[in-house]
């Protein structure tokens, strides 16, 4: 095999760092590639953080210890991150999406592979040191963006239903008081998760947090701590919040019918 050059090597670290997020890549691996020194492979890993640092394209850290080496982060979208969710907040603002009952269109955003894979990224990157060994979410709009950041997260998305399902063994269900005062179901197979592991919540949209409080109750049934909480989208000013410490990618004002509204991004967006 000829020797591999460094731009050359550059370019497939950076290919596969970057296909596989908060994956730990040891040097050995690298040099077992590349047919190189472990120093050399280091010097590489030096020019790959730079690199991304100075053009904001995500983090690469080193992972000390025996099971050590370097991993890639995503952390948010560089210096774009707010532009990316103002592009999202301005077609969210047109009027004909406003639907009866004070109730926004937005399922055809989270049908947009770009979007989603963005705004996932944008979550995960709030949630790296929470510890989450799962993100959890509800059927069954919030699915693309909860799965989305678990990859971002490299961890297992796991899916709150609203029956259960025979294929699925048995399961745990729950009652829970909705956003707008009905009463939910929602169940979970006992063997989707283990006790004692933390789950990291992410949704669609909150009103008030009442699908947010049930999932937090289904996951106390399974001896299970919440790590974090996300939305794609939150009502600003809700009457009633149910939860407390959620953050949301983008903030819509209290809906009425007919009557002008507002969607704008979150404050902690960079």
């Amino acid at each position: 095999m000829d020797k591999i050059k460094r731009n050359e090597r550059l370019a497939a670290m950076t290919s596969i760092l970057t296909s596989s997020p908060n994956h730990i890549f040891t040097l050995s691996y690298f040099c077992e590639l590349f047919s190189t020194a472990k120093s050399t492979v280091s010097e590489d890993v030096a020019i790959l953080q730079e690199t991304m640092k100075q053009f904001k394209l995500g983090k690469l850290e080193t992972v000390t210890g025996a099971a050590g080496g370097v991993r890639y982060r995503p952390i948010g979208l560089g210096s774009s991150s707010r532009a990316f969710i103002e592009e999202i907040c301005e077609r969210l603002r047109q009027k004909e999406r406003q639907l009866p009952g004070g109730y926004l269109y937005f399922s055809d955003i989270l049908s947009e592979p770009q979007l989603v894979q963005g705004m996932g990224t944008l979550i995960a990157s709030q949630y790296y040191d929470c510890g989450a060994d799962f993100v959890l979410t509800m059927e069954t709009k919030g699915i693309p963006v909860a799965l989305m950041t678990a990859n971002a997260l490299r961890v297992p998305l796991i899916i709150a239903r609203r029956a259960t399902k025979v294929y699925e063994g048995s399961a745990v269900n729950i009652s829970y008081v909705s956003g707008s005062g009905g009463i939910e179901t929602m169940a979970l197979s006992r063997r989707a998760v283990k006790e004692g592991q933390r789950a990291l919540i992410v949704d669609d949209f909150m009103r008030g947090g009442g699908t947010a409080r049930g999932m937090i109750e289904l996951m106390k049934e399974f001896n299970v701590s919440v790590a974090g909480i996300c939305f794609v989208l939150a009502l600003e000013n809700p009457k009633k919040r149910l939860v407390e410490g959620e953050k949301a990618l983008m903030l819509l004002s209290d809906m009425r019918d007919g009557e002008p509204f507002t969607v704008r991004p979150a404050d902690w967006i960079e």
